[in-house]
């Protein structure tokens, strides 16, 4: 289609219970840089964008009226299951992977090459979105 040249993914959002908390995470582990927080006082919804190197965003949401999951998620659903992200080298993923099990984060898988062929680890956030961790 003619749209291909200039289609890309803006960013993703995570609706989260403990926006700080989420944030210093992908800030300390990732590198992500946060904007100013948004505050919407009327709705009482709050939000950061952060931005990566490479330009990719995540939007982190928190709205106190949104329910918690209640999927299991050592377990796979379907709709967005994970997020990629790219540590630029096999001996960084196998790096921050140790790093993340030495500071308390489940260590789903890996790291490992898997049969398609990637280097990766997976991981939780604090609030236990899936993170793959690749090349």
């Amino acid at each position: 289609s003619s749209l291909e040249a200039g289609v890309k993914i803006e960013h993703v959002a995570i609706w989260c219970r403990d926006l700080e908390l989420l944030k210093a995470f992908y800030e300390t582990y990732f590198g992500a840089r946060a904007n100013q927080k948004y505050v919407n006082e009327a709705k009482g919804f709050e939000s950061y964008f952060l931005s990566f190197d490479s330009g990719a965003r995540l939007e982190l949401m928190h709205l106190p009226s949104i329910p918690q999951t209640t999927n299991d998620p050592y377990r796979q659903f379907t709709g967005l299951v994970h997020l990629a992200i790219s540590v630029g080298s096999e001996d960084r993923v196998d790096d921050l992977t140790e790093e993340l099990k030495k500071a308390g984060h489940a260590v789903l898988d890996g790291p490992r090459r898997t049969g398609d062929g990637y280097y990766e680890s997976v991981v939780f956030d604090p609030e236990n979105n899936r993170i793959e961790i690749t090349v």
